[in-house]
């Protein structure tokens, strides 16, 4: 069909596409319509349109003064169904893959980037193993070896009672009790690759809107590369890797009993096939540590090769191993029976002991890559990254002790958590020496809260003085006044966050230290460690282990709760997927089993949209992003083709491109990046408050901020706000008339389009 020529003043059709920030947002609140309909997507990320703008685009007329509204809705990627509950056991996984996106920028230190990068997918492989050890302490150490082993502890577990010895089953030898129990550290190894190649499919599988085939400029920020939202081949290759880890930790645990009973034994045969099997293990775990170190992301292009041998074989063998391992435990061993601890209790020790070193060494290349892309804006001078890996250890080993210790006072019995057993010996010292420096941390941390706190309220008796300059002609309020300043000196609190992770972090790793310390060199709980000590030393060292005990309870206790109300409430389960909507924004790089990167799904979506309106009508489009939507709204606007920037506009509020990504993420979000990104742009504007936690300004000093804006937009009462207008923070951006003002000129400067299509 011939194209009309349009009218000399017509800039042709408007285009408005909202994305809502963390928490979701319905598509009727966005369009602010209770009557939507689904444009285009599927029940899990959709663009929706009022019911009326249907078929805009063939009655332009009635759009010449305003653009047609659609909200794309991407909650459902974060927090739909209530199987996303189960993503909490997976919190250290998300958070150690942030680590991996926080590197200092450094363009030019291929090296140091390849071996940042590396160093977190090693942290991230020992988190795995842990959890794996958590499972194998719980199911082979706690119930098959020690409470399926003693009379006392089976006879009252009538689902134990055909492992425990006095029954003389065929189940009852020690080696047969553990590979009955290795089954479950298995099945949790089998959920995990299931839960993983499940999103995988769903996630990094969308093909996103660089497969056209656009050349990758050298230079150009990395969120821009074709192949960035498109992690299949990573993914994959790690997911094979960290499946085969499990499995060997499994068999290690199941095999290194019975070599021990073995080589005590003097039994040659088995003992030959007990160190031909350990030998096979430590080859295994070789063959995973180098594809784990071998290959990093591909984001210059579109990559669709799979390693496929890797894929197959890696996770094959190791189950083959496991299977080997439970058939040379099985062999009958007379005169075997189990007591204490199973052997290998010092493995959480290395483990420990391994993430340490790997942290260290991860600062110290942090560091390099900062000295040469210094930047002060970048939080904890580029150690962010190896806090957050701290970080997550530290919730892996809180977890783990947790677990261990609530399953070993189960089975125990009544009495005082984490006192002394009379039947069981309890998992290894070192989590109950991890649980007791939990007390510790707590007191290092309190001075910290208390100089935060008195500096904000210093901070908001600042504010509160000079208040009214931006009020003129109010009358004073003190009350009023002390609100206002009080919410913005509570936002800057956000600005702070970094030296308090590095409190947090620093306390951590020498507490760590001194907790693997004190296992080691005592063997034995810090209670009974120090009955020699004096009474002052003794009462200290009982009230840690005891508080802490308690206060891992809880932890646990707490995370069981809100992961069942979050399974059976929509409510509960939205909360968790603002957790969600913060920490899996970034593809799964350092960990396959982490929750999926809803990006890889989100951004493709909104590129897509974008590029094929304004190639079928050749009108202006405003994406407007709020919150976390303002961060996808950008990532989406790097992946345009050139062409299509010239007819897209950006319209940001409230937005924590540099306040909190442009600090924590430099390489991906720094000044260098936002800059390169408003110069691609034909306009951008941004909006944010003073009283805003989140958002803040994008590029000061140039044109794109628009701010600070008021809030609360009147003081006092007046004939317009009779009643007291609402501090607003990091909400309802379009209820200042500055929002509609700036859509507005958005529109105006950019390019008239194209001829409207018939």
């Amino acid at each position: 069909m011939p194209r009309a020529t349009p009218a000399a003043d017509d800039a042709g059709p408007a285009l408005e596409l909202l994305v809502h920030g963390v928490g979701g947002a319905t598509p009727q609140s966005m369009l602010d319509d209770p009557r939507t309909v689904r444009i285009t997507g599927d029940e899990t990320a959709a663009v929706f349109r009022r019911t009326e703008d249907a078929d805009a685009e063939e009655h332009p007329e009635r759009y010449r003064d305003k653009p047609v509204p659609e909200a794309y809705c991407w909650a459902n990627l974060t927090s739909g169904n209530g199987a996303r509950a189960l993503w909490l056991l997976l919190l250290p996984f998300m958070v150690v893959n942030l680590a991996h996106w926080m590197r200092p920028p450094a363009r030019e230190s291929a090296r140091a980037v390849r071996l940042y990068g590396v160093l977190v997918r090693l942290v991230a492989l020992s988190l795995t193993v842990l959890l794996t050890a958590t499972a194998c302490e719980v199911a082979l150490d706690l119930a098959a070896w020690q409470c399926a082993g003693t009379a006392d502890c089976a006879a009252g577990k009538s689902w134990l009672g055909f492992l425990s010895p006095e029954r003389h089953g065929w189940w009852s030898p020690p080696g047969r009790r553990l590979a009955l129990a290795a089954l479950v550290p298995a099945a949790l190894t089998g959920l995990l690759w299931y839960l993983s190649n499940r999103t995988w499919s769903a996630y990094e599988s969308q093909q996103p809107l660089g497969a056209a085939g656009d050349d990758d400029e050298p230079d150009a920020p990395a969120l821009s590369r074709p192949g960035f939202w498109y992690g299949r081949r990573l993914v994959a290759r790690l997911r094979a890797a960290h499946t085969a880890a499990a499995f060997l930790t499994v068999a290690a645990a199941v095999t290194t009993a019975a070599a021990r009973h073995d080589r005590a034994a003097a039994n040659t045969a088995l003992d030959v096939l007990g160190r031909l099997l350990t030998a096979a293990l430590l080859v295994g775990a070789a063959v995973v540590v180098a594809v784990v170190c071998g290959r990093g992301r591909s984001e210059s292009r579109l990559d669709e090769h799979l390693d496929r041998a890797v894929i197959a074989l890696l996770p094959a063998a190791a189950l083959g191993l496991l299977a080997l391992s439970m058939v040379y435990a099985c062999w009958d061993r007379p005169g075997w029976a189990s007591h204490s601890t199973l052997p290998g209790d010092r493995t959480f020790g290395v483990i420990a002991l391994a993430q340490g070193v790997l942290v260290v060494l991860l600062a110290g290349v942090a560091l390099l890559l900062r000295r040469r892309a210094h930047d002060s804006r970048t939080a904890l001078s580029g150690l962010g990254g190896p806090a957050v890996a701290l970080l997550a250890c530290a919730l892996g080993g809180v977890m783990t002790g947790g677990v261990a210790q609530r399953v070993a006072d189960w089975l125990d019995g009544p009495g005082t958590p984490g006192a002394a057993r009379d039947v069981l010996a309890g998992p290894p010292p070192l989590l109950t020496w991890q649980a007791s420096v939990i007390p510790a941390l707590l007191a290092l941390l309190v001075p910290a809260v208390v100089h935060f706190a008195l500096r904000t309220w210093r901070t908001a008796r600042a504010e509160e003085a000079g208040l009214l300059a931006d009020y003129p002609g109010e009358l004073p309020d003190t009350a009023r006044s002390r609100r206002i300043a009080t919410a913005r000196a509570m936002a800057s609190l956000t600005d702070r966050t970094p030296t308090f992770l590095g409190l947090v972090g620093a306390a951590t790793l020498l507490l760590g230290a001194g907790a693997l310390a004190g296992s080691w060199a005592t063997g034995q709980v810090p209670g009974r460690a120090a009955d020699d000590a004096p009474g002052a030393v003794a009462s200290a060292a009982d009230t840690a282990q005891a508080l802490g005990s308690w206060l891992t309870g809880l932890g646990f206790v707490l995370f069981v709760t809100w992961g069942r109300r979050a399974y059976k409430d929509a409510a509960a389960r939205r909360t968790i997927g603002i957790l969600w909507d913060v920490g899996t924004f970034w593809p799964r790089a350092a960990h396959p089993f982490a929750p999926p990167c809803y990006a890889e799904r989100a951004v493709p979506d909104l590129a897509w949209r974008m590029n094929t309106w304004t190639a079928r009508t050749g009108g202006r489009l405003v994406i407007s992003g709020h919150s976390q939507g303002s961060v996808l709204a950008a990532a989406a606007v790097w992946q345009l083709p050139a062409r299509t920037r010239r007819s897209v506009a950006l319209l940001t509020y409230g937005s924590p491109l540099e306040r909190l990504y442009g600090r924590w993420f430099p390489a991906y979000f720094g000044r260098p990046e936002l800059t390169a990104l408003h110069h691609q742009l034909h306009c951008w504007r941004n909006l944010w408050r003073p009283t805003d936690p989140i958002g803040g300004p994008v590029l000061p000093g140039t044109t794109v901020d628009r701010g600070p804006l008021l809030d609360p937009l009147a003081f006092g009462r007046t004939k317009r706000q009779p009643l007291p207008a609402p501090i607003l923070g990091h909400s309802d951006y379009q209820a200042d008339p500055v929002f509609a003002e700036e859509r507005t000129a958005l529109l105006d400067e950019l390019t008239p389009a194209l001829p409207q299509q018939r």
